[in-house]
């Protein structure tokens, strides 16, 4: 997998927005080690010892900090570079944020994804587009069956039907100006990537729960929960990144056959509760608590949710390399190495990018 992604990216110029963000910092890290050249496009982070510093991800990146919602701004930096490859990640992500700003949330999910592909649309050149949204897509019946990539689409919550909404207008572009019948014309793929709920070193994002975990246990407090019995898709940062890389690499290939929405997942025995994935993570750690809050008035969270991935395995072989006790201790190995040696942590991050490729 190494090589053909080495041959892939290596020299390539990819465009990614969200490069400031904790996926998107994961993501331009491995580029960087593959070689690619990347230019980010994505809001300050502002958040102490956010992930992109950490990496020295201004050196390793044309990095331009500007708002999705900048139209002028953004298809200029698209139209300036050229791109082979667009990896769409920046998001207002936080499902009990977009409750406290719900227009912001549909602007930046679903006008942001508009301009990145009006952008796109200005290119005279090939180019694959790879635009990920998230599992919380699906019309959610909270019941025990993974949701397959032609499910019903929907949404409770703002962030979450902002997505979807979002899905409706890729669909729209993909029909009237990306059209596979007339792909030799336009030359542009466009592929959608649904992930999971994903966990990592640097992530500081407030109301999540790995976060909240490296926070607590750095300062020996416990961890307050609040949705303990919540069932979520699990996974590692990594698996997923792997993921709309090997995605992007088909589309680049096979445009026509790739420009679909593929859901990127753990295996459902690692769909684990909220109290479950906490228990795993004071495990690895080796002490820590929790106590459960229970508020009387708390924005509406999905309590089951899982992902059916039997299409990526087939059509991608991708399959997640990693269970939950794997991924959870990854990550705490993360943070630890933060709390003891935080002038490492960049090549502890390659480290583990690099390990997990060569695997």
């Amino acid at each position: 997998m190494l090589q053909k992604l080495q041959e892939t990216y290596k020299g390539k110029k990819i465009f990614l927005t969200g490069h400031t963000g904790f996926k998107g910092a994961w993501m331009l890290k491995t580029l960087s080690l593959l070689g690619a050249e990347v230019k980010g496009y994505a809001l300050d982070p502002l958040t102490p010892n956010d992930l992109f510093h950490l990496i020295d991800g201004e050196r390793i990146s044309n990095s331009i900090i500007a708002d999705l919602r900048d139209k002028k701004s953004l298809e200029e930096a698209i139209i300036s570079f050229q791109p082979d490859f667009v990896f769409h990640l920046a998001a207002q992500p936080l499902v009990r944020l977009s409750y406290e700003i719900p227009a912001e949330t549909f602007e930046v999910n679903v006008i942001g994804t508009a301009n990145v592909l009006d952008g796109v649309r200005l290119l005279e050149k090939p180019c694959a587009v790879v635009l990920i949204t998230t599992d919380k897509v699906y019309h959610n019946n909270e019941w025990i069956y993974p949701y397959r990539e032609n499910d019903r689409l929907g949404g409770y919550d703002p962030y979450s039907a902002s997505k979807a909404c979002a899905e409706l207008l890729i669909d729209s572009y993909r029909n009237s100006f990306f059209n596979l019948k007339k792909y030799h014309a336009h030359q542009k793929a466009i592929a959608v990537a649904r992930a999971g709920n994903v966990i990592g070193g640097g992530d500081w994002s407030k109301d999540r729960l790995i976060p909240d975990i490296a926070k607590a246990f750095a300062v020996e407090k416990p961890v307050v929960i609040r949705n303990p019995n919540s069932v979520r898709p699990w996974q590692h940062v990594l698996e997923p990144v792997v993921g709309y890389l090997l995605l992007g690499m088909n589309l680049h290939s096979e445009p026509i056959k790739f420009s679909q929405a593929y859901n990127f997942g753990p295996q459902l025995s690692d769909a684990l509760s909220v109290e479950e994935m906490l228990k795993l993570a004071i495990q690895s750690w080796g002490r820590g608590e929790f106590i459960v809050e229970n508020e009387k008035e708390q924005p509406h969270e999905a309590g089951l949710l899982k992902l059916d991935i039997s299409k990526v395995i087939s059509e991608l072989n991708w399959k997640p390399k990693m269970n939950a006790q794997q991924a959870v201790s990854l990550t705490m190995d993360w943070y630890r190495e933060f709390n003891s040696n935080k002038e490492n942590i960049s090549e502890f991050t390659a480290h583990q990018i690099n390990t997990f490729l060569y695997d």
